[in-house]
């Protein structure tokens, strides 16, 4: 008796933590949304809200309808669940449970699609697309895993994902963004239009971004745990759950910090993410020392994806869905078939007779690894298929891709009729879409003020000086940043007590810091600029042109840039005073 109640009550236990599960993976949403946002442009975050809000809620209809029944009705010859509507002729007896918590995965499915096709798809296409994956592909494929289909039968296993969801999300990423194209300005051409430059496009909030990606590793512990059936198993989940993606950030790390000279932060946060998709499918059925050799080589195989869509295959992915998702995915499921091992707890993989298998490098041979090779061929191959279909016939029938004049302008103001996610916030966007090369003329020859000739000077800090003098003069002086603080004293110095400053943004022929973004090396040419104003009247303005460029010059064209403009009149609010009284308490 006390067994049986033991039992009882451990069935509800897990029936509850199962929801709670489906729950977590439910929040997983907002950190889809958050990434994609975080990594693509302030003018179509609203766009990406809306479509991470719409995959669920599209999603929910079309599983409804025909999605859940698909996958998890009864068998047909291995390949589809029957198609019914049980949800509404027998309800009392549903099972509510399996549906919500399916429909969870299903959206995840979706989502993933969103993140490579970002800032440049019609909403309409999308919706479309995110529709016919939670109603049809997704489903068919989570069968043969999941609901008792032909895969399942023979042994193949992917315990939370890595195939039917991540890799599947991963496919149709890859194939949509290549036949959608790249962002305006990612690749530069020449005259015969073959690709000579890859553009960095910096991702406008990188905390959103990391945001997004903590959520999701929370969220991960519902994704791969809410199926476990003992505390055992949920334990060993959760520690391979937590080892992989952590190793496969700190992998990341070093080998960005090793290649391009200083971690990169897009790529880390990428890493963790592929660490979680790789452990999705093996992380029941690994141990600790396979979960470390996984999460190793996600970290590596994400670096090499996201160059690999940047420099050889020339497709366009903002977010790195291709390599977090599909990639790992891949890789994920061929990992069971190398690091499957019986002392997992509550270890069940077997063939179709019933005979237990275990990983190559556990002792088992090839025939796992070739079970989860031909699982994961077929599903690539369905997946291709169908999302092909599926996009060629939006693409003849609605369109996939705005206009250009609605890229540029940003999806939100065009899509939505959103002025501007950020109302109430000054946003820009610096990326290095038009870039103003440094060229052999722009280095003057000597960076010491003093040896350099006037002509030097002159290029190199330029005044400007469009009208005669009236006997008070406005200066202003647009400069480095780095130089604010030695022109406040230069000006202090000659007497100068009252300054206007501004911080503002320059375009120029200088270029910035060639620092890499993701792999690409980013040319900044809106480069952090300050400028100063001043008013004089007393002190002779060529004594603060001189002190002026005397403090900026370094020898290069875009050391600054000097305007003098006379003033016709100053008042002095507190006392009245005007012109030449009204300055005195500044200079």
């Amino acid at each position: 008796m006390t067994n049986e109640i033991f039992e009882a009550v451990n069935a509800q236990v897990f029936g509850v933590w199962f929801l709670i599960g489906a729950a977590l993976v439910f929040w997983m949403q907002a950190g889809f949304a958050m990434v994609e946002a975080g990594f693509t442009r302030a003018k179509n975050t609203g766009n990406i809200l809306m479509k991470n809000l719409m995959d669920f809620c599209i999603g929910t209809v079309t599983f409804i309808l025909i999605g859940f029944s698909l996958l998890l009705g009864e068998d047909m010859v291995g390949l589809i669940g029957k198609p019914g509507f049980d949800i509404f002729t027998n309800y009392a007896s549903f099972d509510w449970s399996n549906f919500v918590f399916n429909l969870v995965f299903c959206a995840t499915t979706a989502t993933i699609v969103s993140g490579a096709m970002a800032e440049r798809t019609k909403f309409l296409s999308y919706c479309i697309y995110s529709g016919v994956i939670s109603a049809l592909i997704y489903p068919i494929e989570a069968h043969w895993i999941w609901g008792g289909g032909w895969l399942s039968q023979m042994g193949f296993h992917d315990f939370a994902g890595s195939c039917a969801i991540h890799m599947v999300g991963g496919i149709s990423a890859l194939i949509g963004a290549k036949i959608l194209g790249p962002r305006i300005g990612k690749f530069q051409t020449d005259e015969a239009g073959k690709i000579k430059k890859v553009n960095a496009i910096p991702g406008h909030n990188i905390l959103i971004g990391a945001l997004g990606v903590f959520i999701l590793w929370l969220g991960w512990y519902g994704f791969n745990g809410a199926a476990c059936t003992s505390v055992e198993q949920l334990g060993s989940v959760f520690v391979t759950t937590t080892i992989a993606p952590a190793i496969a950030t700190v992998v990341c790390m070093v080998f960005t910090w090793i290649k391009y000279g200083k971690p990169d932060v897009s790529m880390c946060l990428n890493a963790s993410l592929a660490g979680l998709v790789a452990i999705t499918a093996p992380c029941d059925v690994t141990d600790a020392a396979g979960a470390i050799i996984i999460g190793a080589v996600a970290g590596l195989l994400v670096c090499f994806g996201v160059w690999f869509l940047d420099y050889v295959l020339h497709i366009d992915d903002p977010v790195g869905a291709v390599a977090v998702h599909c990639l790992n995915g891949i890789w994920g499921t061929i990992a069971v078939g190398l690091f499957a091992t019986n002392t997992a707890p509550g270890y069940s993989i077997a063939d179709a007779n019933g005979t237990e298998l275990v990983g190559l490098f556990y002792g088992g041979g090839f025939k796992l690894l070739g079970l989860q090779l031909e699982g994961m061929f077929a599903v690539i191959a369905w997946t291709v298929v169908t999302i092909t279909i599926c996009f060629y016939a939006i693409k003849a029938i609605v369109g996939l891709r705005v206009t250009e004049e609605e890229e540029i302008t940003g999806l939100d103001p065009t899509e939505h009729g959103l002025a501007s996610a950020y109302s109430g916030f000054s946003i820009m966007d610096i990326s290095n879409t038009m870039t103003m090369d440094i060229n052999e003329n722009t280095n003057l020859g000597t960076d010491e003020y003093e040896k350099a000739s006037p002509a030097k000077v002159a290029a190199a800090v330029p005044v400007v000086n469009p009208l005669p003098s009236t006997g008070i003069s406005k200066v202003v002086i647009i400069a480095k940043l780095s130089k604010y603080e030695k022109l406040k004293r230069a000006m202090n110095s000659l007497g100068v007590t009252g300054m206007t400053v501004t911080q503002v943004m320059g375009c120029g022929i200088q270029k910035g810091a060639g620092e890499m973004y993701r792999g690409v090396e980013m040319d900044a040419t809106l480069l952090p600029k300050v400028k100063v104003e001043v008013v004089v009247s007393s002190i002779p303005v060529q004594d603060v042109i001189e002190a002026a460029k005397k403090t900026l010059y370094t020898g290069h064209i875009g050391d600054g840039k000097i305007f003098v403009y006379p003033v016709e009149r100053v008042v002095k609010i507190r006392t009245g005073e005007e012109n030449f009284e009204a300055l005195q308490d500044v200079e």
